[in-house]
């Protein structure tokens, strides 16, 4: 009991500290919150100080790449045997790093482990970053990737907020797709599979001793994986936690650090264990919704006036900034705007990054006024939330017969074609691959 209520003490002392400096952001659209945001203070942090850059020392450059082919090529495995994570292609990308010299060659080589020193920095203190992107192949077999700009960017950004070295996205880029086009043979054919990328970079200075490395290691794996939902699409269950906080004002939850999701791993197994699929993490006293599971929350509401409202909490440098829920908010203001018209979205519909209690979703769902809830990111792409466990009780959410509402449909459709280059968008990257 008194673990329970330090934690609780130390959250309500961290939210009250943040909001006296911050302050809580009013209720603000899209459109107001970007045409103000050169006239008001902003409450994000300010990027971290990237003290490992040095203009003097070598940064990634693809045109140093060094090939080597796999003799020894792994049998393809059937597509309806792929499970998310567990298969590897032939080939994985290496950059070495050093404080002294910079970025070192980059190879393309057979896939094999990593040799690590055991005073290595990543394994004492977590010193390490990564990205999760996917590549496409469509009816044609023209292999695409999805905004993978995005994914550079966000990358170099958590590795300046750990002293982790950063670099040329654009030339990352390049040596990512040099590597999917080696091994774009594993990329199904079926539709619903594609090619997971993970970029990720690691500390490997050989001391014990809190300081930023001076040697680091990234690298980069894919994996053929099939459909989220094999079965089709399910609806899932949350189960709003507040014992636990995945991430504060000031700390590291707006960055993709290895170190925000081993803590999650408890509270996702309590989750399990009473009947819910995942957690829905909330914030500070007043409850306010942030992330579910891994993924970005978004939340449909009917106004007053009988249109219909898009939520979704702002990130704040508390919640990640995610490439799905980005494509989310671009299509929905679109729609909004007149830009583009998306079939199952109503005509007038408010697109909002604000904040949102428990308490409004509590109150909507009594009134009749919540309409859909789901989480969005690189995996499920979008995930529809059925209901959500809160103080013992279960907020139900309409789902319909196809197990999403029609926001819900609408936008994964949407995202899908332009994953695979059936909608012409900027935002579908051919991969050469001859």
């Amino acid at each position: 009991m008194a673990l329970n209520i330090s934690r609780r003490l130390l959250t309500r002392q961290l939210w009250r500290s943040s909001s006296r400096t911050a302050g809580l952001a009013p209720t603000l659209n899209v459109h107001q919150r970007r045409a103000q945001s050169t006239n008001t203070k902003p409450v994000t942090q300010p990027v971290p100080q990237d003290i490992m850059k040095d203009p003097s020392k070598a940064d990634i450059d693809a045109s140093r790449l060094y090939f080597e082919q796999n003799t020894s090529p792994k049998e393809l495995l059937p597509a309806h045997e792929l499970k998310f994570g567990h298969t590897f292609t032939d080939h994985m990308l290496s950059i070495p790093w050093t404080q002294k010299e910079g970025w070192g060659t980059p190879r393309i080589h057979p896939y094999e482990p990593l040799i690590l020193d055991p005073s290595a920095s990543v394994l004492h203190y977590c010193q390490t970053i990564f990205e999760g992107m996917k590549a496409y192949r469509d009816e044609n077999g023209k292999v695409t990737l999805f905004r993978p700009d995005m994914n550079m960017k966000r990358m170099a950004r958590s590795a300046g907020r750990v002293a982790l070295p950063t670099f040329d996205g654009d030339e990352l880029l390049k040596l990512i797709k040099k590597l999917v086009a080696t091994d774009a043979h594993w990329i199904p054919q079926e539709k619903g599979y594609s090619l997971y990328i993970r970029p990720t970079l690691i500390g490997v200075q050989t001391m014990l001793g809190v300081s930023p490395p001076n040697k680091a290691l990234l690298f980069v794996i894919c994996s053929p994986v099939g459909p989220y939902y094999r079965g089709g699409f399910k609806p899932v269950k949350l189960l709003a936690t507040t014992e636990y906080v995945r991430a504060v004002p000031g700390g590291t939850g707006g960055y993709k650090l290895g170190a925000n999701y081993a803590p999650c791993l408890v509270p996702q197994g309590e989750a399990n264990k009473a009947g819910y699929d995942q957690n829905l993490w909330l914030l500070g006293e007043e409850h306010y919704l942030t992330e579910v599971g891994t993924m970005n929350l978004f939340v449909v509401l009917k106004k007053a006036d009988g249109t219909t409202e898009l939520v979704t909490p702002p990130l704040e440098d508390v919640i990640l900034p995610g490439v799905t829920r980005d494509s989310v908010l671009s299509l929905a203001q679109d729609h909004a705007s007149g830009k583009l018209k998306l079939p199952g979205l109503p005509d007038k519909l408010t697109v909002s990054e604000r904040h949102i209690k428990m308490k409004e979703v509590k109150d909507a769902a009594e009134e009749g006024r919540l309409l859909e809830v789901f989480g969005c990111g690189t995996a499920a792409i979008v995930s529809a939330v059925k209901a959500i466990g809160y103080k013992g009780e279960d907020i139900n959410i309409p789902v319909g017969d196809e197990g999403m509402g029609p926001l819900t449909k609408a936008f994964l459709g949407e995202i899908v074609k332009r994953q695979l280059g059936e909608v012409e968008s900027e935002w579908s990257v051919v991969v050469p691959t001859e």
